[in-house]
């Protein structure tokens, strides 16, 4: 393809529906989308990045490293940090220097590489990144201290592992003028101190500039998207590679503002990088060379393994040495490691320095850096399940459901759920709504759902469903709202919303607003309370071959309806006026019915 406009819709259709298939499959999207750039770039020759985009390839790549860089930046907050035990900042302070020297060591005496060069690339390999662990720990169901330990290291070592490798080729260009490593090490600290102040300084205008309306709501996410482009470039024009350190000081500097004008934001800003993590993948694994390639030789192939099973779990086991981190935690944490496009990027751009500069084994570094993102990628993308399950640090087993609202109803509900053994928490602002439900064993949350500090308190990856049951359909609604973009809007269910004739309060509300209405005549509260008081209950039914939807139906009396179907898989689903999920055998229905009246016939396999 030789027309630009062509190859970007090309390379978008194959990044995103990588990332498609990898959630229809659960295989790792990164390793998906690697296999999608190669097929379509030196397979068939499809796309030639190279060809088509020319030099303006490098800017492309690195504005949208910097853009992904601080994005990950602004879901950076201390608070999460403290939870990590000082992991991170061992694995910083700590981590950094005992994975450049061990990784030196097994580029020279394995890899082959002359010390300059291996002391170069060694650098580089600190990183981890989040173009690929982020993609890894959305689609892991990993504990929330491993989670937030691989996260915070992969955002905040990018930019590191690029200044190491500025550190030593600055060292080896003006080796030759007389320039020693202290006056290296010198000019880029104070480089790199510039940088950070550049970060901080542009989050501190942005955080001035939007509560007081100086921008409006509909230019926030552009300004926002400028100011990161132009605080990344202003710094690399100071001091080559230090733009990836600003971006990601101003993202957690951001983060930790707390500025609620932000969070409308949040949502386009993950959508871009989505889009960046997937095109940006695609497009540097199109332009890999088969040729260089098969340069690849067998010492590669130690060198490899040692950076998998000597270099990272050494690095991480000294680190976190003498922590509070438990040891199956820093297995963990000892074997996921991918690399991507930083690496990469990096790697190709001080290849062709080192050329320049009369090192032969600078061109190797491309066949290395491929070959490591391609190990690690498929290493640890794949293997992240088995070894988080085998070494037991998983979230909750299955994602259950959290109700907001501790009403009689929803302990009821609660109750059936939970002999189903589907996990449910209920949430309430009141210490005496939610003693029933202690003194049932039924897990709780005492505070306000939609205050700040539930962030911290309240692990939100547990659930795969929120129903908001409180006696206000309108805060019910707010609550739906507020929490849609983070666990699905299709996975938001309240109390009224609906078509029922108590609904008026919320039917004044945009369904935009509201999440979908329990039951598929859309209850209100006051209808549930006076059922409620008329005896109602739930019911439970097992569906199969010879006891199917239909005669469970036709067993119900004509005024019950069904409120949700548990799959096989521990998968919830609604009925609602939206929605009516087809029950197949194997799956158990829970109704709500009134009281059965003296003589009727049973149903099967009902519970009490």
């Amino acid at each position: 393809m030789e027309h630009p406009a062509l190859v970007i819709a090309l390379i978008g259709a194959l990044g995103i529906g990588a990332q498609w298939v990898a959630w229809r499959t659960g295989w790792p999207a990164i390793a998906l989308m690697l296999v999608a750039g190669v097929v379509a770039g030196p397979v068939t020759g499809l796309i030639d990045p190279k060809h088509v985009f020319g030099e303006l390839l490098e800017p492309i790549v690195s504005i949208a490293v910097a853009l992904i860089l601080f994005e990950g930046g602004l879901s950076l907050n201390f608070r999460e940090l403290r939870r990590t035990d000082g992991a991170v900042t061992r694995l910083l302070l700590l981590g950094v220097p005992i994975g450049w020297v061990l990784g030196t060591l097994a580029c020279y005496y394995i890899g082959g590489l002359v010390w300059p060069v291996a002391v170069l690339f060694a650098g580089i390999l600190v990183v981890t990144g989040p173009t690929v662990v982020l993609p890894l720990l959305r689609q892991s169901n990993i504990a929330a201290r491993p989670r937030a330990i691989l996260k915070w290291e992969a955002i905040v070592n990018d930019p590191i592992g690029a200044l190491c490798g500025v550190v030593t080729y600055e060292y080896l260009r003006r080796v030759g003028e007389g320039g020693t490593i202290a006056s290296v090490v010198v000019s880029l600290l104070a480089a790199s101190v510039i940088a950070g102040l550049i970060g901080w300084l542009a989050a501190r205008a942005v955080g001035w500039a939007f509560p007081r309306g100086y921008v409006p709501e509909y230019l926030k996410a552009p300004v926002l998207l400028v100011a990161v482009v132009g605080a990344f470039v202003v710094s690399n024009l100071i001091h080559q590679e230090t733009g990836l350190l600003t971006v990601t000081v101003m993202g957690v500097a951001l983060a930790n503002m707390r500025l609620a004008s932000l969070r409308d934001v949040h949502a386009f800003k993950e959508n871009v990088t989505v889009l960046l993590i997937s095109g940006v993948f695609v497009l540097l694994s199109a332009t890999l060379n088969l040729e260089v390639l098969r340069r690849f030789e067998w010492r590669f192939a130690g060198f490899l393994l040692a950076l998998l099973f000597v270099v990272r779990p050494a690095t991480v086991l000294l680190s976190l040495a003498f922590t509070r981190v438990p040891w199956n935690e820093r297995l963990l944490v000892a074997w996921i490691a991918p690399r991507g496009i930083v690496a990469v990027a990096i790697s190709g751009l001080f290849a062709l320095r080192l050329d320049q500069l009369g090192y032969g084994d600078g061109s190797i570094l491309v066949t290395l850096s491929f070959a490591v993102v391609v190990a690690t990628i498929v290493a640890h993308g794949f293997s992240i399940g088995p070894v988080s399950r085998w070494l037991k640090v998983t979230g909750a087993a299955e994602r259950g459901l959290l109700i907001v609202g501790g009403t009689p109803w929803s302990l009821s509900l609660a109750d059936q759920l939970r002999t189903l053994e589907v996990p449910v928490t209920i949430c309430d602002t009141s210490w005496q709504r939610l003693s029933p439900a202690r003194q049932a064993g039924i897990a709780t949350y005492h505070g306000e759902i939609l205050a700040e500090a539930t962030e911290d308190r309240l692990d939100l990856q547990q659930f795969q469903v929120l129903v908001a049951t409180s006696d206000n359909e309108a805060y019910n609604a707010l609550v739906c709202n507020e929490f849609a973009p983070e666990i699905g809007r299709d996975n938001v269910y309240q109390l009224g919303g609906g078509t029922d004739e108590h609904d008026e309060d919320t039917r004044a509300l945009p369904s935009s607003l509201r999440g979908r209405a329990l039951f598929a005549s859309g209850h209100g509260v006051e209808e549930i309370v006076s059922r409620e008081r008329q005896g109602w209950g739930f019911r439970k039914t097992r569906i199969t071959e010879q006891f199917d939807f239909d005669a469970i139906k036709a067993d119900l009396p004509d005024e019950a309806d069904m409120l949700l179907l548990l799959r096989k898989g521990g998968a919830l689903r609604f009925f609602s006026h939206a929605s009516r999920p087809t029950p197949q055998p194997g799956d158990t229905i829970l109704s709500y019915a009134p009281p059965t009246r003296p003589g009727a016939r049973r149903m099967q396999g009902e519970a009490a």
